[in-house]
């Protein structure tokens, strides 16, 4: 395995050296393996280059802080091949850095094809409460759970060995750059811009996809002028994998039918780690047609509100979570508006978005003045936002333990009991 800088992704080619270049995105907790079986044909026509997330299959843990960053690499890498323009396809994250990339830099694109992806991956809380069991419990819960999360019931029970080689894929992803990439996920929102995607795209989905699926195909579909929808029957929401034929027969029908002629074409040199277990064969179903859907006008832009408003209600969110600033702001009322945008004007907006501490240890010092002036409410919701801020259950036990010294025994016990049931709730991993 050749070294990868902090700034460069883990890559494979696989392909005739002077072909077009097609890249190939994996999906967050997989391995570049999960694109196999796509290999032999596409190989025929383009010169396909395959990367790792980091920390994913045995690349270098170096945590990516967000979506655009993980593009950023991308192309950092590419340059280091002489890769200047090509087509590509994304599952899931990979998907949102395809997105990403047409919005920033689409005149390094020549084709997409989002699989399996939104321009909105859940709620920022979901994926923030993974990074927390992920922190607590470490990834195997997540790793026991992903098959349900990937694959159709009935798949999984036909196809042991592709379920454990799942199980298998996430349990070796480096836990932080896991939590790093369930981040990146959090706050990756390109509902507003996707009317500015001039790539022709495919967008394609399991019909059984109960994490990204149908509904949101169609958001994409409606947002992006040039883009046409794929429902693959009988497949969930790792669908190369599950369904590996149908995959295959849209991609190169899309690429061969949907791609700009390039100016010109260079490649770079072949990087073939092996630390991912391959792919098992899986059982090739037959291919579903496209279905073209007319493009609608994106959703309308939200308007700003002036000075740090607009910074203290993203920074309210990241810290107290979306399910909770809803809740508030759905209670609030003509007699309590001033007060709330006070709060989120100043407290969050200037004093929790200043960059003198970071939101750990900000967490640390909120925990213990609550704890002091015995505000056991506000208690619960800040031990769930210092959880997500990146404080683990011990460390929260050692504030406590800290204050019940300077605060005094009976406030911490009060805080202790509130504190406990808030670590129980937000870190025991789903049934």
């Amino acid at each position: 395995m050749s070294e990868t800088p902090p700034n460069t992704l883990q890559y494979r080619f696989d392909g005739p050296e002077d072909a077009p270049v097609l890249i190939l995105g994996p999906s967050l907790g997989t391995t570049w393996h999960m694109w196999d079986r796509q290999i032999p044909e596409l190989t025929k026509q383009w010169r396909v280059f395959r990367f790792d997330l980091p920390g994913h299959g045995g690349a270098p843990a170096h945590p990516a802080a967000s979506v655009a960053d993980l593009a950023t690499r991308l192309l950092a890498t590419l340059e280091g091949l002489g890769v200047h323009r090509f087509g590509y396809a994304g599952c899931a994250l990979g998907g949102a850095v395809g997105i990403e990339l047409a919005l920033r830099h689409p005149e390094r694109l020549a084709s997409l094809a989002l699989i399996a992806a939104s321009p909105r991956f859940g709620t920022a809380d979901e994926f923030r409460q993974r990074g927390v069991i992920v922190r607590t419990n470490g990834l195997d819960p997540i790793a026991r759970s992903a098959p349900e999360r990937w694959f159709t019931g009935g798949f999984a029970a036909a196809q042991p060995a592709i379920t454990e080689w799942a199980v298998q894929m996430v349990r070796t992803t480096d836990p932080g750059c896991y939590i790093a990439a369930c981040e990146a996920l959090a706050s990756f929102d390109v509902r507003a811009g996707l009317g500015s995607v001039g790539v022709p795209t495919l967008v394609l989905v399991g019909s059984e996809d109960q994490v990204t699926g149908p509904a949101e195909a169609r958001t994409l579909v409606a947002g992006i002028p040039d883009a046409r929808l794929a429902v693959v029957p009988g497949a969930s929401h790792l669908v190369p994998v599950e369904q590996p034929a149908a995959v295959t027969d849209l991609l190169v029908r899309h690429f061969s039918t949907a791609w700009q002629p390039l100016p010109e074409n260079a490649t770079g040199h072949v990087v073939l780690p092996a630390a991912a277990p391959a792919a098992p064969v899986a059982v090739a179903p037959q291919p579903a047609p496209v279905a073209a859907i007319a493009p609608a006008a994106a959703p309308p832009q939200t308007q700003g509100v002036p000075d740090t408003y607009d910074a203290g209600i993203k920074v309210r969110r990241e810290v107290l979570g979306d399910a909770h600033v809803d809740r508030i702001l759905e209670q609030t009322d003509a007699f309590s508006e001033d007060f709330q945008e006070l709060v989120t004007r100043y407290a969050w907006g200037e004093v929790w978005d200043r960059p003198g501490l970071d939101r750990r240890t900000r967490s640390c010092v909120t925990i213990t003045a609550l704890v002091a002036g015995g505000h056991l409410d506000e208690l619960a919701v800040h031990t769930r936002a210092a959880l997500r801020n990146g404080l683990t259950p011990d460390e929260i036990k050692e504030v406590l333990l800290q204050a019940a010294v300077y605060c005094g025994v009976p406030a911490a016990s009060r805080a202790f009991r509130v504190a406990q049931q808030v670590v129980r709730e937000e870190t025991t991993p789903p049934e």
